[in-house]
């Protein structure tokens, strides 16, 4: 469990609990910090795997800066903590993308299963958001070939299927992918 982890909680007392806590049971402990600004400053250094984080501290609340954290793709997870089972707080970790929720005082078996749990989620949200990046390029990628094929048909009165045939043949036959000379050919287009 090569994990990195780093925690965020006002209480001092609070983040050497749930340090020892996590180290005892493998992880490691890449950071702290004891408010929101803190928080962002230590992912941004860290890249964390997750992050356990308080929701009400001092300056900058969790959800705040767990906002942050997640919309610059600083670590794949957090997991926040409250001494409140609030609803509202509930819903606004939900919506930044907890992978976890645990009202205080921690139960030690609480805190390693949701932090397993949360690996696992991030791990997979990672994995898909990997996806994506390569579909969104892909359609990109094919938007580009599709206008090159238009402006081959319209330049040489080409089909749409004799249009993609000369671009697969001067990829093949430039030796360049056919993506590169379909931005060649509709650059002044």
């Amino acid at each position: 469990m090569s994990a990195k982890l780093v925690i965020v909680d006002d209480e001092p007392i609070t983040r050497i609990d749930i340090r020892d806590i996590v180290e005892q049971a493998g992880y490691h402990v890449s950071g702290e910090a004891g408010d929101g600004f803190e928080a962002i400053e230590v992912c941004q250094q860290k890249k964390p795997d997750l992050v356990i984080m308080d929701i009400r501290m001092p300056l900058l609340n969790g959800l705040k800066a767990g906002k942050k954290i997640m919309a610059d793709g600083l670590t794949a997870g957090i997991i926040y903590l409250s001494a409140y089972s609030d609803r509202s707080d509930m819903k606004s970790a939900n919506n930044i993308g907890a992978v976890g929720y645990l009202v205080k005082p921690l139960a030690e078996r609480s805190l390693l299963t949701t932090i397993e749990v949360g690996l696992e989620q991030s791990r997979r949200n990672k994995l898909l958001a990997e996806k994506m990046e390569k579909l969104s390029t892909k359609l990109e990628q094919r938007k580009v070939i599709e206008r090159a094929k238009g402006v081959l048909m319209e330049e040489n009165q080409l089909s749409e299927d004799a249009a993609y045939k000369m671009l697969r043949k001067l990829s093949m036959t430039k030796r360049c992918p056919m993506n590169d000379l379909a931005e060649l050919i509709v650059m002044n287009a």
